[in-house]
């Protein structure tokens, strides 16, 4: 191994030790543990480049419009269907 663990190591780590020392998994232990190695390896770490942020107006408008034209096309075709079906009755 390359001296790096991912979070999913950590938790079956954990998960393992706790229970191997019977008992129940997660607990405030655990949780110390992992506010222990946050203080420890992450102290400095940079929040640049890894902040959200909104996706291009390319890709987010879209996502946007899509839905709502959808949705008013859906509620003129029922209006239209049910003035339709009125005369047929």
């Amino acid at each position: 191994m390359n001296g790096k663990c991912t979070y999913g190591e950590l938790t079956n780590c954990t998960a393992l030790i706790a229970e191997r020392l019977d008992c129940y998994w997660p607990n405030r232990l655990v949780d110390e543990f992992f506010v222990a190695v946050h203080k420890q390896y992450f102290r400095n770490c940079s929040p640049s480049g890894r902040a959200l942020h909104d996706p291009p107006n390319g890709v987010l408008c879209p996502f946007i419009l899509l839905p709502v034209l959808v949705t008013l096309l859906m509620t003129a075709l029922v209006v239209w269907r049910s003035k339709r079906s009125e005369g047929i009755v």
